[in-house]
């Protein structure tokens, strides 16, 4: 298993491709914009244009976990990211065709969808677990880091430019990972046991994965938490320019990532403070799961109240920095649960998750169609779903090894 250094090493290596992963998923909310002015596309193009990447990722989800699994995380890590980096630079070139566009746009969630669930396989198998709090925290921080720098870059940029760096930079990764990372030795270092793995955990029994209430408890959080997510990830660029924002205004919307990547870690490094002092890990889940969806939930309520751009960016940047806390709650719990398949419970948990994806862009652009612009029925509904989340997981969580 991994030394201390290797696990710095290793958390280091994926939060940067996280970073990538992220950053990238913010760019075309942001050029959809100019886009739309060139190619003249309406609202429900839009919408569909956006959720394309959704069915892409959805797809991968679970062939990640056991593709990871049987051929190790660094082969698979390495297909994710250059994958999905080729298809963002191929955007451009493609923008004309609808299709071709929506398709390349799939390549792209498909890539993507590789990624996460081997970055869990790989700290499930590499990280300690009074460590892991604040290796996810890092992890969804640098995720966070991604969606600011892409926010701030890039409507500054021509939006073709923007799909061209980005797509570069993941391509770079690429090679320095092939490079850096060594698989072999990690799994041979034997200074650190984090976890007794038998022989017969590699057989996987499909049906284990859905009847249990504790694994159904983060299924269902994940859910709700994502719901809101890619509501804000897809619309807020375009929200802001309803309520008058422009271009150089559209660059607020790196704050709420901001607040999303301090939280992240914070949250991160307090959850394990609170496991050193002796709380129950359970406790902390649920603590850190109950503040990362309930908080959101309040202020996406309030958000709907207001109309000016300033108080916007303030209450939806407090409700990203909240949410950031469900890396420390029902994120870090998979590797309780299921510390032999933790790629494959989560990749569950992400498909599922990725289903708001799909449905929130045409979704959306439904509900304010037929409110006659106006977006309340939008965050009503995505409060009312944190809400319903964080109650499930609380009364049905739990960190015994059940699988």
């Amino acid at each position: 298993m991994a030394t201390k250094m290797s696990q710095t090493h290793v958390v280091v290596l994926c939060s940067i491709a996280n970073f990538i992963n992220a950053a990238d998923r913010v760019i075309m909310p942001i050029a959809i914009i100019p886009m739309t002015s060139y190619f003249k596309w309406t609202m429900h193009w839009q919408g569909w244009i956006l959720s394309a990447f959704a069915f892409g990722y959805l797809s991968s989800q679970i062939i990640g976990a056991c593709a990871a699994k049987k051929f190790g995380g660094k082969a698979i890590l390495l297909l994710s990211v250059f994958l999905w980096s080729i298809s963002i630079v191929a955007i451009p070139w493609v923008s004309h065709n609808t299709f071709a566009l929506v398709l390349c746009r799939v390549i792209s969630g498909f890539g993507e969808g590789l990624g996460l669930p081997t970055m869990f396989h790989i700290f499930a198998n590499n990280i300690a677990i009074t460590e892991r709090s604040s290796a996810f925290g890092y992890l969804v921080a640098a995720g966070s880091v991604g969606q600011t720098v892409a926010s701030v870059i890039c409507p500054h940029l021509m939006w073709q430019t923007s799909f061209y760096l980005f797509g570069s930079i993941g391509i770079v990764w690429s090679l320095i990972w092939i490079s850096l990372y060594s698989e072999k030795d990690c799994e041979n270092n034997d200074e650190l046991p984090l976890l007794s793995i038998p022989h017969n955990s590699r057989i996987i029994h499909w049906r284990k994965f859905f009847i249990h209430w504790p694994l159904w408890s983060i299924y269902i959080a994940h859910f709700t938490m994502n719901w809101s997510n890619y509501i804000i990830m897809h619309w807020l660029p375009t929200y802001l320019r309803y309520l008058g924002a422009n271009s150089y205004s559209i660059s607020l919307t790196a704050v709420p990532y901001i607040c999303n990547s301090v939280f992240g870690i914070v949250a991160g490094n307090y959850a394990d403070k609170l496991i050193d002092h002796r709380w129950s890990v359970l406790t902390v889940r649920r603590l850190m799961t109950t503040i990362g969806l309930m908080g959101p939930a309040i202020f996406l309520l309030l958000f709907c109240s207001v109309n000016s751009l300033a108080a916007t960016i303030i209450l939806i940047s407090i409700s990203m920095g909240l949410c950031a806390c469900n890396s420390a709650g029902h994120l870090s719990n998979h590797a309780e649960v299921a510390p032999n398949h933790a790629g494959i419970t989560f990749s569950i948990s992400n498909t599922m998750a990725t289903i708001p994806g799909i449905l929130c862009g045409p979704l959306t652009a439904e509900l304010v169609t037929a409110s006659h612009g106006r977006w309340f029925p939008v965050f009503i509904l995505a409060a009312a779903l944190n809400f319903t989340g964080s109650i499930i997981y609380c009364s049905q969580s739990s960190t015994s090894n059940i699988l």
